[in-house]
């Protein structure tokens, strides 16, 4: 992505084909958990597709997510969360779960 680079800040990438994804900035935190192990909760994402929306039961209650993987290689990523069903997770809503396995840290 234009600009990432340019900034100065860091940056994570997907791990399968080095397309910038999220800012440094962006990270909210690194406490989450995906299927492949560690995840971060980022408030933005670039550089990738959505795929089809669905409920889903996760650790920390019921979600609308959609899919997310890597726009250039196709590399599934993690998820977006679209609704939260409790009201203590509102939060979540349009934040992006990436996995940890998925992406690396750009200096």
């Amino acid at each position: 992505m234009e600009g990432f680079a340019a900034t100065g800040n860091p940056f994570y990438s997907c791990r399968k084909c080095r397309s910038p994804l999220a800012l440094r900035d962006d990270l909210l935190s690194k406490s989450f958990v995906a299927k492949s192990g560690g995840a971060f909760l980022f408030r933005n994402a670039k550089n990738i597709v959505l795929g089809k929306t669905e409920d889903r039961q996760l650790l920390t209650g019921k979600f609308e997510t959609a899919d997310i993987y890597c726009s250039k290689c196709g590399e599934g990523l993690g998820w977006k969360y679209i609704r939260a069903y409790d009201p203590s997770q509102v939060y979540k809503e349009g934040r992006f779960i990436l996995e940890k396995a998925k992406i690396f840290k750009v200096y």
